[in-house]
């Protein structure tokens, strides 16, 4: 049998995956009457397909859910933690990088969606913040910055999430950069048709509409 801080952890991963597959794009687009984003743009569900559609404040919506959803996952982690294991502040380092983590798959591979998912950004920034309110501070400066210069977010979002591990293991030590570096892999594996794009000068601006997948 598992013992307790094993069933914590294991529970842990559970709620924050279960957060994180809510996939916010996808409501907030049909209750915007916009439609299913599924068909529209590259059918990704995440705020920049979404703003795609035209619809500026349904996309900042949805980053803010995406992201809200990281913070919840992650603060509530520690905070459960806390109250359980007040006596080891290991555990409640342990469940943040968990919930981290499992947020961003959840984001990523929702079950209810038959785990097609969006690509993760927003979700990690929030996590990011949650993790670390410094780490999320220069993440966000880099997407801003990036996109900014290059008016391509994707470009913006890969150099921000490829520097959350080196920001972690700065400020937090070890396992939080471990986390971090989770988070950034399974981003960058869904954005490999991107990366693809950005080494051949094919990938859209920003703000640049997309024919409907």
């Amino acid at each position: 049998m598992m013992d307790s801080t094993a069933m914590f952890r294991l529970a842990v991963a559970v709620v924050a995956y279960g957060l994180g597959s809510i996939p916010f794009g996808l409501i907030v687009t049909r209750l915007g009457g916009a439609g299913d984003i599924r068909a529209i743009g590259s059918g990704n569900i995440g705020a920049t397909n979404v703003l795609r559609t035209g619809r500026k404040g349904l996309a900042a919506a949805t980053l803010l859910l995406d992201g809200l959803k990281g913070v919840v996952a992650v603060a509530g982690a520690r905070m459960a933690a806390h109250l359980w294991f007040a006596a080891i502040p290991s555990v409640a380092v342990a469940a943040a990088c968990i919930a981290a983590v499992a947020a961003v798959v959840g984001h990523c591979f929702p079950v209810w969606l038959r785990f097609h998912g969006g690509k993760g950004v927003s979700t990690a920034l929030g996590v990011a913040f949650a993790l670390d309110w410094r780490v999320g501070l220069l993440c966000a400066a880099c997407w801003l910055v990036t996109a900014r210069l290059t008016r391509i977010s994707s470009a913006g979002a890969l150099v921000a999430i490829g520097l959350l591990p080196v920001f972690l293991w700065a400020l937090d030590g070890v396992w939080p950069a471990v986390a971090g570096l989770a988070v950034a892999v399974i981003v960058f594996g869904r954005h490999h048709e991107n990366i693809a794009r950005l080494r051949a000068g094919t990938e859209p601006r920003i703000g640049q509409r997309s024919r409907s997948a």
